[in-house]
C-alpha cells in the first residue's frame, strides 16, 4: 500500500497527455459467466501495460462500482493510446471476445472516454493522500502559495506553457 503523504500537493505534467476513462457494466446480475471475463481482461490488460512501459502507458486508477468496474488510465499521448488499442497484446483478444459476446447477449456492457489534456490545461489537488491519479503519473509538488487554489495551480500551469 502507497504511503500517504501528508500535507497538500499538486501533480505537474512536463508536457500534455491523454486520460482514458474506461469501464464496464453488469446489466444482469446472475449471468456471472457473461460479465467476469471482461472484469478479468481488464485486469490482464492493466498488468500487461505496467509491465510494458515503452508503449505510453504511465498510471492507472481502478474503482470497482455498485455495478461494474472503471479504470482510469494515464497515457503519455492519445496516439500511444490508440496504438495499444490497435496493437497490444490483450487489448485485440478481450476486444474480439467482447464484440462476440455482445452479439449474443446485453449482461455486460462497455465504454470508454477519452481526452486529450494540452500542457497547462488541468489543475489538481492531493491532500493527505498516497500519489493517485494524475499524482502517481506526473510529477508531486507540495501546493505552496503558488499552488493555493484550483486558479491558481491553473494559472500556474498555463504559465509553465508557455515558457
Amino acid at each position: 500500500m502507497a504511503k500517504v503523504q501528508q500535507g497538500r500537493y499538486t501533480a505537474q505534467m512536463d508536457q500534455g497527455y491523454a486520460v482514458l476513462i474506461i469501464g464496464m457494466r453488469v446489466n444482469k446480475l446472475w449471468a456471472v459467466s457473461s460479465w467476469l471475463p471482461v472484469f478479468t481482461a481488464m485486469g490482464r490488460m492493466i498488468r500487461e501495460l505496467y509491465t510494458n512501459k515503452e508503449w505510453g502507458f504511465l498510471s492507472a486508477e481502478f474503482m470497482i462500482t455498485a455495478r461494474g468496474a472503471n479504470v482510469i488510465q494515464y497515457w503519455r499521448s492519445f496516439e500511444d493510446m490508440e496504438r495499444y488499442a490497435r496493437e497490444g497484446g490483450n487489448h485485440l483478444k478481450a476486444w474480439r471476445d467482447f464484440n462476440q459476446l455482445s452479439r449474443k447477449t446485453d449482461a455486460v456492457g462497455i465504454y470508454h472516454e477519452s481526452y486529450i489534456i494540452e500542457p497547462g490545461q488541468y489543475e489538481n489537488v492531493y491532500v493527505n493522500m498516497p500519489p493517485f491519479g494524475l499524482g502517481k503519473a506526473g510529477n508531486l509538488v507540495p501546493a505552496d502559495h503558488r499552488h493555493q487554489a484550483a486558479r491558481d495551480r491553473l494559472r500556474h500551469n498555463e504559465n509553465q506553457r508557455e515558457e
